[in-house]
């Protein structure tokens, strides 16, 4: 059986372990590189463009975005298509007035971009108001070098 000494003795060498390759583990994340950050740029990009697009109902917009298998989530549940989205722009049916952004976070994996981001808008569909503010996550993928949009999901939040 160990004395308390012992026992101490062990237990600094395990914090000290410990410490050692939470460091070794945070020194070894590079920062983000060139393509990356050109990325993420391109990315950000592309979210402003998609704001102004909703503002103005440019249905041309989500044509060459949204990828022809989009799937996206409204706050109530129900799935939309591209061709749904392209019929609200359309029609005018989905009325955007205001949209601000804040809290985007966009992560880069390979081809694949994630944004979350936090939405607070002023709008009407179909003559009802849904404005507030909203959580979104979009999903955006490189095909043959161009970004498109394959999901998006909104959540109604406080």
């Amino acid at each position: 059986m160990l004395d308390k000494s012992a026992l101490l003795l062990l237990f600094g060498l395990f914090l000290t372990s410990l410490m050692a390759a939470q460091h070794a583990a945070i020194a070894s994340r590079s920062p983000l590189d060139i393509g990356e950050q050109e990325t993420i740029r391109q990315i950000v990009d592309l979210e402003r463009q998609t704001k102004e697009a909703s503002l103005h109902r440019d249905a041309d917009f989500c044509q060459r975005t949204l990828a022809d298998d989009y799937v996206g989530v409204t706050p109530l549940g129900q799935i939309a298509t591209k061709q749904d989205v392209l019929r609200a722009r359309k029609s005018g049916q989905l009325r955007y007035d205001t949209m601000d952004i804040t809290e985007m976070v966009v992560r880069v994996y390979g081809d694949t971009a994630i944004v979350t981001a936090r939405a607070d808008v002023k709008g009407r569909q179909l003559g009802e108001d849904f404005s507030g503010p909203y959580r979104f996550t979009r999903v955006w993928i490189r095909r043959a070098g161009h970004w498109e949009t394959v999901s998006y999901q909104a959540t109604v939040t406080q």
